[in-house]
């Protein structure tokens, strides 16, 4: 049976209307999955955030490319990690990370949150594309926290970081519970609102497409082969291959206008080991929801550590404690 949890006092009328369940057909779920609803550009407020939640000095990490990448360590001292990752044109100072790895802190529960290649302070170019190799980025991470001995306990990733750790976990087995958090299933939808119209006949043939700002200032450019990359991400396939035993938690808010609250639904359709949230009310970055935000992310980890028993697999294939 179809475990269905309802969160707060909202009528079922109310909820039906807000993320269209009807269209989707929800009532086909597999009995594994749970069903569960409850109640950016640089924002001056990131800035605040950090100094209300200083964490320790910036580490450094080379990726496969020999590009460093730069992070920011909340250290409880526990051997237990949690990584946390951006989103498009993001950094690891923006709210929602920089939230969730100070919630964790104070849960006694040690946080990664760093800079993709390309983003913030790590080195690189800005690529549009570029989900597996974000994925790998990833990689390089765990593989140098496993290295030092730490047992990564999960991976979060916000939007298209959200893409990201869902990458990781259908190509490396190695970790239990991901979490993604506003994630767009579908990659083809959402470019022509940053790219306009006839984005494909443009690009090519220009070879690119350089995307702007409301006062014609130059954002970024979009070359082929990086719209190519997108497009040939394929996050259905990705899905299908998130192997039974790894625990995956989709967070999704109804008026998040960046990526859609249906492609959170698609995401529970497809992943073996899947709980569904959707928030009422919450926008792309939670920014009215932020507790909430991370007390369904603490209660995940914290539960399904628990499920996991005392032993977990690590990045290099070996079985270390876990917290």
């Amino acid at each position: 049976m179809t475990d269905v949890s309802v969160f707060h006092s909202l009528s079922y009328d109310r909820m039906y209307w807000a993320i269209n369940l009807q269209r989707f057909s929800l009532i086909r779920r597999r009995h594994h999955r749970r069903f569960v609803i409850s109640h950016h550009v640089r924002d001056p407020a990131d800035s605040e955030l950090s100094a209300r939640f200083p964490a320790g000095p910036g580490v450094v990490i080379p990726n496969s490319h020999g590009e460093k990448l730069v992070g920011i360590l909340h250290e409880t001292g526990s051997k237990q990690l949690v990584i946390v990752c951006h989103g498009f044109q993001s950094t690891k100072d923006r709210i929602p990370m920089v939230n969730l790895a100070a919630a964790l802190e104070r849960e006694g529960i040690s946080a990664f949150r760093f800079d993709f290649s390309g983003n913030g302070e790590s080195e690189g170019s800005f690529l549009y594309g570029n989900y597996r190799r974000e994925a790998e980025d990833l990689r390089a991470i765990v593989q140098d926290f496993c290295a030092k001995g730490r047992v990564i306990t999960a991976i979060i990733g916000h939007s298209k970081g959200g893409n990201a750790v869902l990458l990781y976990a259908s190509k490396y087995n190695d970790i239990s519970i991901v979490i993604n958090i506003s994630g767009r299933f579908n990659l083809k939808r959402g470019i022509e609102g940053r790219l306009g119209l006839g984005y494909l006949q443009r690009i090519k043939q220009n070879g690119f497409i350089d995307v702007r700002n409301k006062k014609g200032k130059l954002e970024y450019r979009v070359t082929q082969e990086s719209l190519m990359d997108r497009l040939s991400t394929d996050i259905h396939a990705a899905c299908h291959m998130i192997c039974q035993d790894c625990r995956v938690l989709t967070i999704h808010g109804t008026k998040d206008k960046m990526v859609p609250a249906e492609d959170a639904l698609e995401f529970d359709k497809f992943i073996p080991n899947h709980k569904l949230h959707i928030i009422e009310g919450a926008d792309h970055e939670f920014t009215s929801h932020q507790d909430e935000l991370a007390s369904l992310v603490i209660q995940f980890i914290k539960a399904n550590y628990q499920k996991d028993g005392p032993t977990s697999k690590r990045a290099d294939g070996t079985i270390d404690s876990r917290m």
